[in-house]
C-alpha cells in the first residue's frame, strides 16, 4: 500500500485470527490483503465461531445511528479472544456520503464500554479506528 500505514503497523501478527465484519463491495481490498499478508491467514467471515485475537469491522452510515454503533461494537468485542481487545472499526473519509463522525465514534464506544485510542488514514479514502476494552483498577 503505498503512501499509507501497512497492516503490520496495526499489530497484525503472523498467525493472528482477524474476524471481520460489515464486508461489502465498497471496502478497502488492498487494506484487507495487507491484513491477510502480515497475519498469513485468510480473513474470517462473520459467522466464524471461534474466538479472534482482533475484530475487523466495517461501517457505513447508512448502517444504523449511534445507537446501532454502539449495539454493533459490543457484538464485535463477544467474538473476541479471552485476553484480545482491539476492535478495528473502518469508517468512509469525510468526502464520502457514507461518513460517520468521530464524535459518533467515540460516543458509541463509550455507550458499548470501549475506548477509541488511534485513529489512522486509508490511502483509499477510510478511515480505521482502533477501539479497544477499557481497563478497570
Amino acid at each position: 500500500m503505498s503512501g499509507s500505514v501497512s497492516a503490520d503497523a496495526y499489530g497484525f501478527s503472523k498467525g493472528a485470527i482477524i474476524q471481520e465484519f460489515g464486508y461489502d463491495e465498497d471496502v478497502d481490498f488492498e487494506f484487507r490483503q495487507s491484513i491477510e499478508n502480515a497475519t498469513g491467514e485468510f480473513l474470517e467471515d462473520e459467522d466464524y465461531r471461534g474466538a479472534a485475537d482482533a475484530v475487523l469491522a466495517w461501517w457505513r452510515s447508512d448502517d444504523g445511528d449511534v445507537d446501532d454503533l454502539a449495539d454493533y461494537l459490543v457484538d464485535c468485542t463477544a467474538s473476541l479472544d479471552e485476553g484480545a481487545s482491539e476492535i478495528w472499526l473502518v469508517v468512509p473519509g469525510h468526502q464520502s456520503d457514507y461518513r460517520v463522525s468521530t464524535i459518533e465514534i467515540e460516543e458509541a464506544s463509550q455507550t458499548a464500554g470501549l475506548s477509541v485510542t488511534r485513529a489512522h488514514g486509508l490511502e483509499s479514502g477510510w478511515t480505521a479506528y482502533r477501539i479497544t476494552t477499557r481497563r478497570t483498577f
